[in-house]
Parts: structure tokens; sequence; C-alpha cells
């Protein structure tokens, strides 16, 4: 059996164009507030409100799939993004714009849960590991992407907007020729009857409290290192190639983290990673020089903390379990990255924009107790 099929092939080119639409908006929408003289706590709000709907298209996306399959759900998701980044241009203010934001959360929540799980179905348990790397290797060239189309194009709002909407557009052409497994309901009806008893392992305990710090530190990422760069006194060309190199960090610490978890086990390599995020998030706070070191360190460590994490959720899951898995840690990540900004943004607009690498320094740290009282080793391979 080939490990990449022609319908996996076109699901993950639809989902390269969704994510370009999804990080211009998470960077350029905080940067239109700010142009706006919105108060760092409102562009948080916003931004809160983006994994608000992150989180509730998880919990809505076993119904969607059900009743329109793969195909369908992942077709709603990108008409649902486009006319939620259009009425950005017709309803402006911070509470009109939570409530899109909230709507754009979703669709891309729902399209995340049907890429992972259709990849979960497609793959045996050898080629799955390889199936989802590679679907985080395209989601993250995907987020590069996007960063570096705010340097190539003028950031006009209308402009940004029209955007957007071709690229959801265009991620909706590939899925029209592919054909995917749709018949998920059995992996999907039983989440809340499996998810009691899955939380008994350990394996599963570990792996959505790790999710949860990394849903703190990447959505704090996401949603205000566009502000605090941009406070350092850049233009909007600048900060998109400042995250763009974050993000191309990212990419990199991909397979080297995943191998270095399987051959000296998952808690190490998590430990490790956590003390790089903290020594990055204090180059942060010194500045200077220690920018691109420090951006380029939280990519390695901070990146790749949410594909460990479910690498080792997953790790006793049977193919049965699987999907529900993927919706119960993506789950913990959404609370996660509602957590991180609501909290953050606050301490920025109260105190100062160091609070920004100062929390996620403190998340990390927050971990390693957790790590250290969970102990295993976590080396089989089932997931990312």
């Amino acid at each position: 059996m080939r490990t990449f099929t022609w319908p996996i092939a076109l699901l993950l080119a639809g989902l390269l164009f969704q994510t370009v639409a999804f990080a211009v908006l998470n960077t350029v929408v905080p940067l239109w507030m700010e142009q706006s003289d919105a108060a760092t706590w409102e562009a948080g709000l916003v931004g809160a409100f983006f994994f608000l709907g992150n989180l509730a298209g998880t919990l809505m996306a076993g119904g969607v799939i059900r009743k329109t399959g793969f195909k369908g759900s992942y077709q709603y998701a990108c008409m649902l993004c486009a006319a939620s980044t259009l009425l950005l241009l017709v309803f402006p203010g911070a509470l009109a714009w939570s409530g899109l934001r909230l709507l754009t959360g979703i669709s891309c929540a729902l399209v995340w849960v049907v890429v992972e799980s259709a990849l979960l179905r497609a793959g045996t348990l050898q080629t799955r590991g390889i199936l989802l790397a590679s679907y985080l290797v395209v989601y993250y060239l995907g987020t590069v992407l996007g960063q570096l189309l705010l340097g190539w194009f003028p950031s006009d709002m209308s402009l940004v907007v029209t955007e957007v909407c071709l690229l959801s557009a265009a991620a909706m052409v590939p899925l029209m020729f592919a054909r995917l497994e749709s018949d998920s309901a059995g992996a999907l009806s039983s989440v809340h009857v499996e998810v009691r008893t899955l939380l008994k392992r350990r394996s599963v305990f570990l792996g959505v409290v790790g999710c949860v710090i990394s849903g703190v530190v990447l959505g704090t990422i996401y949603c205000l290192m566009p502000l605090f760069l941009k406070h350092q006194g850049m233009d909007h060309s600048s900060v998109g190639y400042w995250m763009a190199l974050l993000i191309a960090a990212a990419i990199l610490g991909q397979w080297p983290m995943g191998r270095l978890a399987d051959k000296y086990g998952r808690a190490f390599v998590m430990k490790c990673q956590s003390l790089l995020v903290v020594a990055a998030c204090a180059g942060l706070v010194l500045k200077g020089g220690l920018m691109a070191p420090s951006l380029i360190a939280l990519g390695l460590a901070g990146f790749s903390l949410y594909p460990v994490a479910m690498a080792w959720g997953c790790e006793e899951a049977s193919r049965d379990e699987l999907v529900t898995m993927n919706q119960l840690l993506l789950l913990s990540y959404s609370i996660g990255t509602l957590a991180g900004p609501s909290l953050t943004s606050f301490l920025m607009q109260r105190y100062s924009d160091n609070w920004m690498p100062m929390v996620i320094a403190l998340v990390a740290l927050s971990f390693m107790p957790v790590l250290m009282l969970g102990g295993g080793h976590g080396r089989r391979k089932l997931s990312r």
C-alpha cells in the first residue's frame, strides 16, 4: 500500500492554500487593530475569540463530519473562512471582529479535524507517523508563506481580504477531485464514552497536559508576537519576515525533535524543549542582537512541543481510538490557546510587552514538575 495516495496528496495541497489564508489573518488582524488605535487587551480579546472558535469547532467537528463527510465538511470550512473574513470589511470594531474571528476559528478547527482524521484513517500503523509529519510540514510551510505574503504585497485591508477569499476558494479545488473515506461516524460517535477511560492512562494524561501547555505557548505566539515585534519599532513587512523566520525554524525542528523523542524518550526531550523555550524567552526580554537566535530557538522548541505531546498521548491508542484521541488532544490544545492570549494581553496592557515572553517561559517551566512526576519514555512511534 502506497503511503501517499492521490487523495492524500490532494488533501495536503488544499490544506496548503487554506493554511496560508489562516496565517495571513492571524498576523494581520492584530496589526489592523493596532492601526485603529485599539488597546492591547482588545487585540488579545479578538485573538482569544479565534481560539475560542478553535475550541467550539473541535467540539462540533464530529457531528458535522457525520452529516457531510470529510469532503463536505472541509468545503464548508473553507467557505466559512472566506465569509467571516469578508465581513471584517463590513462590521468594524472589537466586538464585531471578536464574533467574526470566532467563526474563522471554527472553520480552522474543522479543517484540522478533517485533515488529521482523514490521514489517521487512511494510514496504517507503519505509515501514520509519516503522514502526520507531512501534514505538519505542509501546515508550517503554509504558515511561513502566509507571513512572507505580508512582505510581498501591501497590507491594505481590502487587498488582504481579497487574497484570503481567493486562497480559500483555491483550497476547495483539489478536494473536488479527491475521494476520501467519509465513514468516520464509528470512530467519532464514542468520544463522550471513551474520554474518561482514556484519561486514566498515564500517557494520555501527560499528552493532554502537554497539549494544554503547547496551546498556551503557541496561542500567545500567534496572537501577540506580531504586536510584540511591532512595538519594537518594526513595520508590517519586517514583522512578517521575523514571523517567517520563527515558523521556518518550527519546520526544521519537526523531524529532529520527533527522532530524538523516539530515541531518548518523550519525557527527556520535552524537558529539553521546555528549557530551550525558557532560554529563548530570556533572549527576547534582553533584546539587542539576541532577537534572531531567540526566535529560532523558540521556533525549534516551542512549536515541536505539540507533536511530541500528541505522539505521547496516542502512544497506547488503538486504531479505533485514534480519532477520539485526536479530538481530545486538539480540545486540550484549544483550551491552552484560549487561556494564553487572554491572560498575556492583560499583563502586556497593564505592565509591559515583556510579559509576553515571560508568560511563555513560566508556562514552559510549569511543565517540568509534571514531566518529572510522570516519568516514562514513550518510545513507541504511533503518531507525529
